[in-house]
């Protein structure tokens, strides 16, 4: 009889033998969290909002299945984004949006996707999950796109992925460059532009060119500048025919009730003031962190700050790393990333979560005699 690890090693799918997981935040110090001391962790390594607001639960509905694209969800994120209700689909987040376009979109075993590191890894992941290839044309010293790198790449690969702004380098990539690919892949791909982090940068949204260029995707979430990355809600925005054909690939009941009843209250107006509200406090959160690093000798900011976190470089990356951690104050490591050498990622907390931060980085560099 067979092990269960040699029936695994013998079962599994040939392209996830050497596929190593997304690193998420939670997968990375999820046992940091586990009441051994008492000491509050301080979570700054998600790109999560600092923000938990009060939600009310209907539960007379919690003995039915959810309708698969609630209406009361759909109409009201598609008047807060812009687009008509044919052009929008909600999933689990905007990471099952991505696995939904590559499932649909990528036969396995043949097809390819383009991404730009460094950036989010869940792109190449679900490519690689579902045995699709991935092809990469890296950001610029300047972190904008290599354009030359990414035209190259026309009739080799079926989706484009854009994230902007940019997560880990805060960086909104330039309109017109977003145009160039998407004129350039119109008759052979479609341009998936993730926004996840758009209320950061609003004028920056690609939403209202989705009338000119039918190749346009994009991914947006309730996840950060909503505050509600517990949920799990996030937007697909495309042509009609592109959101008809995503249907066809998404589980029969993507959204629990309870996350529609709450993604509804979220974008009430009452939900939309409330986000913008503390949009804006997180803004000022951000200047004031910005401003008391760049006071240390060992630091230099890195990219830009379009979204809700701040990358930085230090020489003493990883003793600075284990300095925090050993603190219970957890930022994100993103040296492994493509030009990122050194470099770590900090969200934007509240401004005690901040200045508690902002304490032990000081505390660091005294230690160390600087």
């Amino acid at each position: 009889m067979l092990s269960s690890q040699q029936l695994v090693d013998k079962l599994v799918c040939a392209n996830l033998k050497a596929l190593v997981p997304y690193e998420s935040a939670r997968r990375l110090f999820a046992a940091s969290d586990n009441g051994a001391t008492a000491q509050v962790p301080v979570w700054l390594n998600a790109n999560e909002s600092p923000f938990a607001n009060d939600y009310a639960l209907d539960c007379a509905r919690l003995n039915r299945y959810p309708d698969c694209q609630p209406a009361s969800v759909i109409k009201a994120y598609a008047a807060y984004a812009g687009v008509n209700n044919k052009q929008l689909l909600v999933s689990r987040g905007a990471d099952e949006g991505i696995e939904l376009l590559i499932r649909a979109f990528c036969t396995p075993g043949q097809d390819r996707i383009l991404i730009c590191p460094p950036t989010y890894g869940m792109y190449a992941i679900s490519a690689q999950t579902c045995n699709v290839g991935v092809e990469t044309a890296p950001l610029l010293a300047d972190f904008s796109l290599d354009l030359d790198a990414i035209k190259a790449l026309k009739d080799k690969v079926n989706l484009v992925f854009i994230c902007s702004p940019n997560n880990p380098t805060g960086t909104s990539v330039a309109a017109q460059q977003i145009k160039a690919v998407l004129e350039h892949f119109a008759d052979s791909a479609l341009v998936v532009v993730d926004e996840a982090y758009i209320e950061f940068d609003a004028t920056s949204s690609f939403a209202p060119q989705l009338v000119n260029y039918p190749n346009l995707v994009i991914l947006r979430t309730l996840s950060k500048a909503f505050a509600l990355a517990g949920i799990r809600c996030g937007f697909t925005l495309a042509n009609d025919v592109i959101i008809h054909t995503l249907l066809k690939v998404i589980a029969p009941y993507p959204l629990p009730e309870p996350v529609a009843q709450i993604a509804s209250q979220a974008l009430s107006d009452k939900g939309l003031a409330l986000m913008n509200g503390q949009v804006s406090q997180i803004a000022q959160q951000k200047q004031r962190l910005k401003q008391a690093l760049n006071c240390f000798a060992d630091i230099e900011l890195v990219g830009d700050d379009k979204a809700n976190f701040i990358l930085f470089r230090c020489a003493q990356k990883q003793g600075l790393m284990d300095f925090l951690v050993s603190a219970k104050v957890f930022i994100r490591d993103q040296s492994k990333q493509r030009n990122l050498n050194n470099c770590l990622r900090i969200t934007v907390g509240d401004a005690e979560q901040n200045q508690q931060l902002l304490d032990l980085i000081g505390q660091f560099f005294q230690r160390a005699g600087q």
